[in-house]
C-alpha cells in the first residue's frame, strides 16, 4: 500500500479530525511503531507499521463496506430530520467516514442493505448495466399466474409509462413469491406485483448478487464484509 500520512489515517478512521490529530501529534499522543512521533503530516504504511493513539492500536481500512438487516420503519438514507435513518443505527464514526447505504430499501422493506465510502463499490451494484441480481422475497395480496411470469420475463411497462428490464418472478407457493431484478427504479418490485393484480404486502431483500443476508443478522443488525464478500464486487 502506498504511505499516508498520520493525519489522514487518523481521520478516516472517523474518530478523529484532522485538526484533533494534529493536536495529539503536538502532545506526544501519537506513536508509530512504539515511537513518539509529534508530526502528524509524516507518511507511513499503515499496513506494515503501527501507528497508535494514546497506546491503542489504530487500524486502518481504506473504505468501509458492511452488510446491515435493515428493519421495517427505517429510510435508507443518510440523515432526515424527522425520521430515523440506516445511518442512526450505526457508530458516529462512520457517520464522519461518509458511509452510504448502497442503493435503497424502501421503509416499508426490510432486509439486506450494504453500505460503504466507496463509491466505485456502489456504483458496481447500482448501474443495471453491471447486472447485479437484487433478490426479494414477498408476501402478496393474491398469487400471481403464469401471464404475470412471463410479462416479468419480457419487460413490464407501467402505468406510468416506465419500462422495466426483463426481470424474473418465481411463484413459491400461495401469495407467496421471489422476484429477482437488476436495476432499482423507484418502488419497483412492489409497483411491478401491483401491475399485475398482485400488491404486496410484505417485502424483503435477500441477495445482492452473490451475497446473501447474514441469517445471524436481527433486523438492525450489521456487521463489516469479509474480504472475500467485498471481491464477489470486485
Amino acid at each position: 500500500m502506498a504511505v499516508q500520512r498520520i493525519d489522514k489515517i487518523l481521520s478516516a478512521t472517523g474518530r478523529f479530525s484532522r485538526r484533533e490529530a494534529s493536536q495529539m501529534a503536538k502532545q506526544g499522543a501519537v506513536t508509530v511503531d512504539g515511537v513518539c512521533c509529534r508530526d502528524s503530516s509524516k507518511k507511513i504504511d499503515p499496513e506494515t507499521q503501527v501507528l497508535a493513539v494514546r497506546g491503542e492500536r489504530v487500524g486502518w481500512a481504506e473504505h468501509v463496506y458492511l452488510m446491515m438487516n435493515k428493519p421495517l420503519g427505517v429510510l435508507s438514507a443518510t440523515k432526515d430530520r424527522d425520521q430515523k435513518t440506516v445511518l442512526d443505527l450505526l457508530p458516529a464514526e462512520y457517520r464522519a467516514r461518509g458511509v452510504f447505504p448502497v442503493g435503497r430499501l424502501d421503509k416499508d422493506t426490510s432486509g439486506l442493505l450494504l453500505l460503504t465510502d466507496d463509491g466505485d463499490f456502489a456504483h458496481r451494484l447500482t448501474s443495471p448495466k453491471h447486472r447485479v441480481d437484487k433478490v426479494y422475497l414477498a408476501q402478496t395480496d393474491g398469487t400471481p399466474g403464469p401471464k404475470a411470469v412471463e410479462a416479468f420475463a419480457a419487460g413490464l411497462t407501467l402505468r406510468d409509462g416506465t419500462v422495466c428490464l426483463p426481470a424474473k418472478l418465481e411463484i413459491l407457493g400461495e401469495n407467496q413469491v421471489r422476484v429477482t431484478v437488476q436495476e432499482g427504479q423507484y418502488h419497483q418490485v412492489r409497483r411491478m406485483l401491483a401491475a399485475c393484480g398482485t400488491p404486496v404486502k410484505t417485502l424483503m431483500r435477500q441477495r445482492e448478487g452473490e451475497l446473501s443476508l447474514d441469517p445471524c443478522l436481527k433486523p438492525g443488525d450489521w456487521r463489516a464484509l469479509t474480504e472475500s464478500e467485498i471481491l464477489r464486487f470486485c
